[in-house]
């Protein structure tokens, strides 16, 4: 363990040489229990990121996030400009879930949950592993010669590293635009669409730049959640750790030596075979304590472990633990921070269910046409001239949709041909009506009127209107 006073570490990233050059991770393939859980976890979590767009409940993709038309479905739920409040309510949720987890367990969600490390860690290196082949290998390759082999492989990597760039950057496209539109276009062909094609192209370059040259420096330059955790963390936070007390013991750490009692000499447990050092994904050494690149990926783990079993020595020397934990042997328990953000998230979460299950299907908006005063008419009639919206937020079209003035006599008068309208699937309806009153029912200037809209006999919706007419004088 470093001494405070000699945390030179601390100075740069460890993706960075002396001479403030890349210096490229080669990795050692990872293996054990923990690596074996995060292969499930990741396999689970790649077959709902790809199949997320194209599932469907109720006809509404299960998430769709179209910025452009400014449509969000969220585990099926659609959201509309109109409902962007609910919207910014699930986001808040999400940052607020992700803040507790952090507080709690570190950076858990960076190894376990965030895409970037699922597709670089389980499909990328995979490959890259099964091409390169490990550790050494791929060191000895990149320092060998452009001979048949390294163009070999380097062509066979770089091509396939290529064609998952260009999947993932569809599966993305269809988040955005829906999964129907992108089948379309894919059906119609891309000269058809060329406007999507070149946006597509750009996708598939940024995702193979990071994939294949950027890669753990999204982790440590570019993802502000690393200098998240440091705000975040405190002695009670779970993290990937390394015991220093066990470890070090009094006399520090020294390699391995057969039939050598190291207690005796005062060493720690820890062999100094540097595994933890050329297992990490961002090339950090774990025993310097908690560091901003630090991804909690648990690869030093079962590197360690693997080792502590090799020489007959209790395994746990690196462990989710937290500082308490190693210092004063304290368990893990809840804070009054922790506790704070867990009343905060299930307020959230209860405002938004309530405001889901208020949530109507359609939404009506009937606004009077602005610079329009009212007209009088035949018979003391008054009329005032409005614009209407409908929304659609279901999958199934709204048919034979009329307005009708409540608690009032009236006429309501759509500017088209016909009394009724129909309103499409997930679509909008807007045009021009008239509301007609007898003056005698007016009490004032302003009046407000409320107007159900139905679909046939069924009650739908219902919003409300400022009515203008002539000023009384009593």
């Amino acid at each position: 363990m470093e001494t405070p006073g000699n945390e030179v570490f601390r100075d740069s990233i460890g993706t960075i040489n002396d001479e403030g050059k890349r210096n490229w991770v080669f990795p050692k393939k990872p293996s054990g229990p923990y690596y074996d859980k995060r292969k499930l976890v990741s396999y689970f979590l790649l077959a709902f990121l790809i199949a997320a767009p194209f599932v469907k409940i109720n006809g509404n993709q299960f998430l769709m996030f179209n910025v452009l038309e400014r449509r969000f479905n969220i585990f099926g739920f659609p959201f509309w400009p109109q409902d962007f409040h609910l919207f910014v309510i699930s986001m808040i949720i999400g940052v607020v879930f992700i803040t507790l987890f952090t507080v709690g367990f570190g950076r858990i969600f960076c190894g376990w949950i965030c895409p970037q490390t699922i597709f670089m860690e389980m499909v990328f290196r995979r490959i890259e592993y099964w091409i390169d082949g490990d550790r050494n290998k791929q060191i000895r390759l990149e320092k060998q010669k452009w001979n048949a082999e390294k163009i070999k492989k380097r062509t066979l990597k770089w091509s396939i590293f290529l064609i998952i760039s260009f999947v993932i950057a569809n599966v993305f496209l269809a988040y955005l635009i829906g999964s129907d539109k992108l089948l379309r276009y894919i059906k119609e062909g891309p000269s058809e669409h060329l406007s999507t094609l070149f946006p597509l192209l750009i996708f598939t370059g940024v995702f193979y730049f990071v994939f294949a040259w950027f890669r753990e420096q999204v982790c440590i330059i570019a993802c502000p959640y690393g200098r998240l955790q440091g705000v975040l963390l405190d002695n009670k936070s779970i993290v990937v750790a390394y015991d220093h007390k066990r470890g070090e013991g009094e006399n520090g750490r020294k390699k391995f030596r057969k039939n050598e009692d190291r207690n005796a000499l005062g060493h720690g447990d820890c062999i100094d075979c540097f595994q933890c050092v050329n297992v990490c994904p961002t090339g950090i050494d774990i025993r310097n304590g908690t560091q901003l690149e630090c991804v909690n990926c648990t690869a030093c783990i079962d590197e360690c472990d693997t080792i502590m079993e090799k020489i007959n020595l209790p395994k746990g020397l690196i462990r989710y633990a937290s500082e308490d934990n190693i210092e004063k042997k304290e368990p893990f328990k809840l804070t009054a921070r922790m506790k704070g953000y867990i009343a905060v998230l299930l307020i959230l979460i209860g405002v938004l269910a309530g405001m889901l299950a208020l949530r109507n299907d359609v939404e009506a908006r009937i606004l009077r046409l602005p610079g329009q005063l009212y007209e009088h008419k035949d018979n003391n009639i008054i009329s005032n001239v409005y614009t209407y919206k409908l929304v659609n937020k279901t999958t199934e079209t709204i048919e034979n949709v009329t307005f009708k003035l409540r608690g009032i006599e009236g006429n309501i008068k759509l500017v088209s041909t016909s009394e009724s309208f129909v309103v499409s699937s997930q679509g909008l309806a807007e045009g021009t009506l008239f509301i007609e009153l007898k003056q005698s029912l007016l009490s004032g200037d302003k009046n407000n009127l409320t107007i159900d809209v139905y679909s046939g006999n069924k009650l739908i919706e219902t919003t409300s209107v400022t009515f203008l007419g002539p000023r009384s004088y009593n």
